[in-house]
């Protein structure tokens, strides 16, 4: 039986960078952003596939900033964008596009398409908030 990750591998080497970590996790590279992949067993027989996507780092912190990430964060239907502040360097904050979902019974195909779906928003969010 091939594992949930090396389903993933499989149906992300094709057409992503991918590099697989020592610890278990992917990294993988879309639109120059990187993201980690990781698959968590919730419980037997559940495997959940959890996506961090950092999008952007060390935004000035302002009102604006928060606007526009409230903005996306209600557009995006696949994950969450979140606007993590730094209070201890100067008043930055990064933005963060997260997403869990369960693999149990997706194809390889729709695998690709699910992850490369939320990685492009994730692209295209980077794209608005750092513009």
């Amino acid at each position: 039986m091939t594992s949930l990750l090396e389903r993933l591998t499989s149906a992300l080497g094709e057409v992503t960078t991918l590099v697989e970590e020592s610890d278990g996790a992917l990294t993988v590279t879309v639109d120059g952003l990187v993201a980690s992949l990781r698959v968590v067993v919730i419980a037997d027989g559940l495997e959940m596939v959890s996506l961090t996507q950092p999008l952007a780092w060390d935004l000035p912190l302002s009102n604006e900033i928060r606007d526009r990430v409230a903005e996306q964060a209600g557009l995006v239907m696949l994950g969450t964008v979140t606007l993590v502040e730094k209070l201890g360097d100067g008043r930055v904050a990064d933005v963060m596009l997260r997403y869990n979902f369960p693999a149990a019974g997706l194809s390889e195909e729709a695998l690709r398409t699910l992850i490369l779906l939320v990685l492009t928003t994730g692209a295209e969010v980077r794209r608005v908030l750092t513009q």
